[in-house]
C-alpha cells in the first residue's frame, strides 16, 4: 500500500481492501477476516450509526476489551467522518460514565462482559441514544443485530485533515480524564514520519489495549501499510509465545511488563525466529529484563517514548544502538527525535531553553501533536503553549541528540503502561474517615516499572489500617489505580502554597535508580 494515500481512516480500509482483497486482515482467536470482509462490515457499521443519527464529528463510544468490532466500528465512524472514542475497560463504573458523558457519545457499543458496569452507570448517561451490546443483549440491540440490518453500500462524507478520528482518554492532575483530540492529519503526520519497516508481508501483533495509542494506533499504522493484524483479546504470556509461533508474526510492540512476563514463562521448543522487530516503551525497564529479552526474541528491537497527545510519536532508540558495537549507555537513554520531530529542554517556569546535559522539560512540535483536550480550554492552553509546541510534563537533558529522561514535572505515576495520576488516586483515599492526609507517590517496582505508595496521615485514634485503606482503594477505583502499599507517617512535607513535595517524597524510594521514568 501507498502511505502517501492514506489521509484518513476510512482510506486505510478502502485502499487496503483494494489491494489486498480476500488476503487477511486481522486475526483473532479462530476468527480470520480478509480486507474485504472488514470493509464490508464497516459500510454496514456505518449505515447503522447514521441510522441512529450519527453525523460528521460525532462522537461515539467503546467499551470491549480487544476486538474485531473496535476496527468495524473505527472504519465505519471513519466513512462518516464520526469520532471512535474506546473507553479503558478496566475502569470502575464511575470512571467510565465520566467519559461516555463527557465525549457526548450519541451511540455507545459496549461487550456483554461488562453488563454489570452497565447496569450500574446506565442512568446516568447523558448524551447517549443507543446502547449496542457485543454479544447476548436483553434490554439493548445485539451488536450483531445492529450492524446486519444494514447494507455494506454506504456514503464516504467529506473529511477535512484538522478533523477528529479518535478520542482517547488520558487522566488528569485533577482527577478528571481528559479527551486528547487526535486529528486525521495527526496520524497522516505518523504514518509519513515514522518507519517501523512494516509492509504488506508483515504480520503485526496487537496486545496493547485498544484504548492505548500503543494499541489502537499501532494497529492502525500497521493496517496502513498492508500489514496482517494478530490481536490478542487479553494478554496471557504463554499464549502470546504461542501466537507468534502458529502466526510467524513479525511485528510488535509490549511495554517492559509484558517483555517480563514472556521471561517468566517456559519459552524452550516455542519458535519465535519469525519475530523481526519488538517496540517497547510506555513505562521504566531493567537493562536485565532488555538484555535478557533481545536474547529470548533474538530480533530488532527499538524503544519508543511519546505520549497520546503526540499520537504516540517521540524519540526511537533503533536496534543499532541495542548492543553489539553501540555505547551500554545508550540503552538509558530514550533514542533521537523521529524524522520531522522539534525537541527542545526548557527550564520549565520561564520556558527558556537549557544547554545539553541540563535538566529541563521536554517540549515537542511535530504533524502529531494533538489538536488539544475535548472541552477543556484552560487544560489545552497549559499543554500547548502556542507555536505548535507541547509541552511533555517529563524532565530530561539531550546528550550527543539523544534523550534522557530524568523525571516527570507531573506527578502521574506509569506502572505497567498505565497512567496513574495521584491527585485521583489521593481524592478517593482522602474519602476514608481515618485518613487525615495523604500523598500518594510513584515507587520502583521490579513487575510494573513503579506502583503507587499512600504515605498516610491517619486521624487520631481512629485505628484505621493499611488493609483497610486498601480495600477502601479498590472500592472507589480501578485496580491498577490502586496504591500496592501503605506507610503511615506523621507528617507530610508542603510548599508555602500547600503543594505536596512529592519529589522530596520519592527521593528515598529512587535512590540508586539512575533512571527515573521512561
Amino acid at each position: 500500500m501507498d502511505l502517501s494515500l492514506v489521509k484518513n481512516f476510512a482510506d486505510v480500509i478502502d485502499l487496503g481492501a483494494a489491494a489486498l482483497g480476500d488476503r487477511d486482515m486481522i486475526v483473532l482467536g479462530d476468527d480470520r477476516l480478509s480486507w474485504n470482509d472488514i470493509q464490508a462490515r464497516a459500510g454496514q457499521t456505518a449505515n447503522a450509526l447514521a441510522a441512529d443519527g450519527v453525523v460528521s464529528q460525532d462522537r461515539v463510544a467503546f467499551i470491549d476489551k480487544n476486538s474485531i468490532e473496535y476496527f468495524e466500528l473505527a472504519f465505519g465512524a471513519a466513512y462518516l467522518n464520526a469520532v471512535t472514542v474506546a473507553v479503558n475497560w478496566r475502569l470502575a463504573p464511575p470512571e467510565m460514565a465520566y467519559i461516555v458523558n463527557d465525549s457526548q457519545a450519541k451511540v455507545l457499543v459496549i461487550h456483554e462482559e461488562f453488563a454489570e458496569q452497565l447496569a450500574t452507570f446506565e442512568a446516568d448517561l447523558t448524551h447517549v441514544e443507543r446502547i449496542v451490546v457485543i454479544g447476548s443483549a436483553e434490554d439493548h440491540v445485539s451488536y450483531d443485530e445492529w450492524r446486519d440490518a444494514h447494507g455494506s453500500d454506504c456514503e464516504r462524507l467529506p473529511v477535512a485533515d484538522d478533523d477528529v478520528c479518535s478520542q482517547l482518554y488520558t487522566s488528569g492532575t485533577t482527577g478528571l480524564p481528559k479527551g486528547a483530540q487526535i486529528t486525521n492529519a495527526n496520524f497522516q503526520a505518523l504514518f509519513d514520519t515514522v518507519d517501523w519497516d512494516m509492509d504488506e508481508n508483515s504480520r503485526n501483533l496487537c496486545v496493547m489495549p485498544l484504548f492505548h495509542i500503543a494499541g489502537s494506533g499501532w494497529a492502525q499504522f500497521g493496517m496502513a501499510n498492508g500489514a496482517t493484524t494478530i490481536m490478542m483479546r487479553e494478554f496471557d504470556p504463554v499464549a502470546g509465545l504461542q501466537i507468534v509461533e502458529a502466526e510467524a508474526t513479525t511485528h510488535a510492540i509490549f511495554v517492559p511488563a509484558i517483555l517480563q512476563f514472556f521471561l517468566m514463562v517456559p519459552s524452550e521448543g516455542v519458535d519465535l525466529s519469525s519475530m523481526q522487530y519488538i517496540a517497547y516503551g510506555a513505562s521504566p525497564i531493567t537493562e536485565d529484563v532488555l538484555v535478557k529479552s533481545m536474547e529470548q526474541f533474538g530480533c530488532n528491537y527499538f524503544q519508543v517514548y511519546g505520549m497520546t497527545e503526540t499520537t504516540g510519536g517521540g524519540t526511537t532508540l533503533p536496534p543499532e544502538d541495542h548492543g553489539g558495537d553501540a555505547d551500554p549507555k545508550l540503552l538509558r537513554s530514550a533514542g533521537k527525535p523521529i524524522r520531522g520531530m522539534e525537541m527542545k529542554i526548557v527550564e520549565p517556569e520561564t520556558g527558556e531553553e537549557v544547554a545539553d546535559g541540563e535538566v529541563g522539560e521536554v517540549w515537542m512540535r511535530h504533524g502529531g501533536i494533538m489538536k488539544g483536550y475535548w472541552n477543556m480550554p484552560e487544560e489545552t492552553a497549559k499543554a500547548l503553549p502556542g507555536d505548535g509546541w507541547l509541552r511533555s510534563g517529563d524532565l530530561a537533558y539531550m546528550e550527543d541528540g539523544y534523550l534522557y529522561i530524568h523525571d516527570r514535572v507531573k506527578d502521574m505515576i506509569i506502572s505497567g503502561g498505565e497512567n496513574v495520576y495521584p491527585a485521583e488516586v489521593e481524592n478517593a483515599l482522602m474519602s476514608h474517615e481515618g485518613i487525615a492526609d495523604v500523598a500518594v507517590i510513584g515507587v520502583p517496582d521490579e513487575k510494573w516499572g513503579e506502583v503507587g505508595k499512600a504515605l498516610v496521615i491517619p486521624v487520631a485514634d481512629s485505628g484505621v489500617t493499611a488493609d483497610e485503606i486498601l480495600v477502601h482503594a479498590r472500592e472507589h477505583l480501578a485496580g491498577f489505580k490502586c496504591p500496592k502499599t501503605v506507610d503511615f507517617v506523621e507528617a507530610i512535607p508542603r510548599n508555602p502554597s500547600g503543594k505536596i513535595l512529592k519529589r522530596e517524597l520519592r527521593e528515598p524510594y529512587w535512590e540508586g535508580h539512575e533512571r527515573r521514568v521512561s
